[in-house]
């Protein structure tokens, strides 16, 4: 499922001569481990970072505590944190996250298994999605891996 887009993203990133940082929660270093399936991903992977708990959330990525009080860890607001801050960290062209709810349990009426932030930061923009994925864990992870490929990939065309 995902070795089309992976592929796709791994040549963009190489064509253009951008670099890449990833924060990842809920996909657990899925986004990360497609990214390098390929040789020659040295070229552009700076760092992968699974941040799964608040507390590391904080004290690696450097999101506020107050944004995670306030919003929650998945939320719009903290996948921005997450990705500007990985991308400043190292120094990369981009950075881009992945939070949410891949269940079963965890979730809330406001907050359902399958909620997923997605965010790509980048010097002059900052994209972030949304989405409501809906399957198992695994496809839950593997469905956000799929659209923070496709949402890289669309940064990247020209």
């Amino acid at each position: 499922m995902l070795n089309g887009i992976s592929k796709l993203a791994h040549d963009k990133l190489i064509k253009r001569g951008k670099t890449i940082a990833i924060a990842e929660s809920c996909s657990a270093g899925l986004l990360a481990s497609e990214l390098i399936r390929y040789p020659g991903a040295s070229r552009f992977f700076i760092l992968g970072v699974v941040a799964y708990s608040n507390k590391s959330k904080v004290e690696i990525l450097g999101v506020p505590k107050k944004l995670i009080s306030e919003y929650g860890a998945v939320s719009k607001q903290v996948t921005e944190a997450m990705a500007r801050n990985i991308r400043k960290k190292v120094k990369a062209d981009l950075g881009i996250s992945i939070t949410g709810l891949a269940g079963p349990a965890g979730a809330s009426p406001k907050k359902p298994v399958g909620l997923v932030f997605i965010c790509l930061d980048a010097e002059n923009k900052n994209i972030c999605r949304e989405f409501h994925f809906h399957g198992s864990r695994q496809d839950i992870r593997k469905k956000a891996t799929q659209e923070a490929l496709r949402l890289l990939c669309a940064h990247l065309s020209p």
